[in-house]
């Protein structure tokens, strides 16, 4: 990529003032240029039909109930506070993140193309930079998409792009640029997807991403009040596919991955959940603002099925309106800059924004499983068959 181009996509992508420490930019930067739409004949994510896909297969009953959402654990930011008490109805949700052979299953049904895979809309780039900014050549304006690149010596962590470098041609199948692919990764979870990516998906597979309440109670598993997805025990590498070692130059790999990992690779948490603690981030379907927490307690004593506030406001971003919600961390997490595995921990993005470490997970509104007969009922019923 020329200098012209670089000096562009980099002036778009810090643009925003902002007031940025090392937990709170976190690992998921705002490095997502606008993007020419569709091509003629692809299909956007309203225009998608469901699938012909049925049941449950792959997910898990999550059943409703009432539990404290947010954290005061030392390592919580203050947008997990204050914690308040919510209550959601029962759901269905994946049991692992969407992985690559998902989405492609996906892809070929539909002819989908990501935003990854569209190339950078100049005429809306030039209205987010400096007046007299020069347009790049058109061959730096191709499709591409944010990727993780560890430096190989320590840098200042308030500065995300020490590690994060804009690479042409890295999109879902492509995930480290166009010399990767996915062969051998089917079962890893699918990266690079942007928030309509996700809703496409959902679409034709007849679900929907999960509310933030939904995705932190289903991450607890039960466990209401606990700092992390298996109690309050810290996190080791047997637990999460998280960074081990000094972040972001050194990764000592001890729980055996680098970078993404396959689904079920770790525990599952008791509601039979995978990952949802690392890996990768997952979105969710609520706009982000920083205080809604606050709001939200002031409003109810208990907040039914919350959906999240109806506009998104972050002093990170203070020009972005659009703001979604990820969750659950990512294999870039470590608790001396990002600690973002625990399940109240909550991170903004614009929905444009498709990562080498963002993924996501449906789930479904149906009704509850039928209730397998209890020992008593199948002991009258063997009584009376004979």
């Amino acid at each position: 990529m020329t200098l012209a181009a670089t000096a562009a996509i980099a002036a778009f992508c810090v643009a925003s003032p902002s007031v940025v420490t090392a937990q709170d930019s976190c690992c998921v930067p705002d490095l997502a240029p606008p993007r020419v739409g569709p091509a003629e004949g692809a299909k956007g994510p309203d225009q998608l039909v469901a699938s012909n896909q049925a049941g449950h297969e792959g997910m898990v009953w999550v059943p409703g109930g009432v539990f404290s959402m947010g954290s005061t654990d030392p390592l919580a930011r203050a947008d997990e506070s204050p914690v308040h008490r919510v209550r959601v109805d029962g759901f269905w949700i994946d049991a692992t993140e969407v992985t690559n052979a998902q989405f492609q299953e996906f892809v070929e049904a539909t002819g989908y193309i990501t935003v990854a895979e569209h190339p950078v809309d100049w005429e809306q780039l030039k209205a987010q930079l400096p007046p007299g900014t020069r347009k790049p050549p058109d061959e730096d304006l191709l499709p591409g998409s944010a990727v993780f690149t560890p430096p190989n010596h320590p840098v200042n962590t308030r500065d995300y792009a020490q590690w994060w470098t804009w690479t042409r041609g890295a999109d879902w199948r492509h995930p480290e640029g166009p010399t990767s692919n996915i062969d051998g990764r089917e079962q890893h979870p699918v990266v690079h997807v942007a928030y309509e990516d996700a809703l496409a998906y959902c679409a034709w597979a007849g679900k929907r991403l999960p509310t933030e309440a939904e995705w932190e109670y289903a991450a607890r598993g039960g466990l209401n009040g606990a700092v992390n997805t298996w109690g309050n025990e810290p996190i080791d590498p047997s637990r999460a596919n998280t960074w081990q070692g000094r972040f972001p130059f050194e990764n000592t790999r001890e729980d055996g991955f680098a970078g993404t990992a396959p689904v079920k690779s770790f525990p599952a948490n008791a509601f039979g959940l995978y990952d949802m603690a690392g890996n990768v981030w997952e979105w969710c379907s609520d706009l982000y603002q920083a205080d809604c927490y606050r709001v939200r307690q002031d409003e109810d004593a208990i907040s039914d099925n919350p959906t999240g506030p109806i506009r998104s406001s972050d002093a990170r971003n203070p020009f972005e309106h659009t703001l979604r919600v990820v969750r659950g961390g990512s294999f870039l997490c470590n608790d001396s800059y990002c600690a973002s595995y625990r399940p109240s921990a909550r991170m903004a993005s614009s929905p444009d924004t498709g990562l080498s470490h963002t993924g996501f997970r449906c789930v479904k509104d149906d009704t509850a499983p039928e209730a397998p007969p209890s020992h008593a009922e199948l002991t009258n019923q063997n009584t009376s068959d004979h």
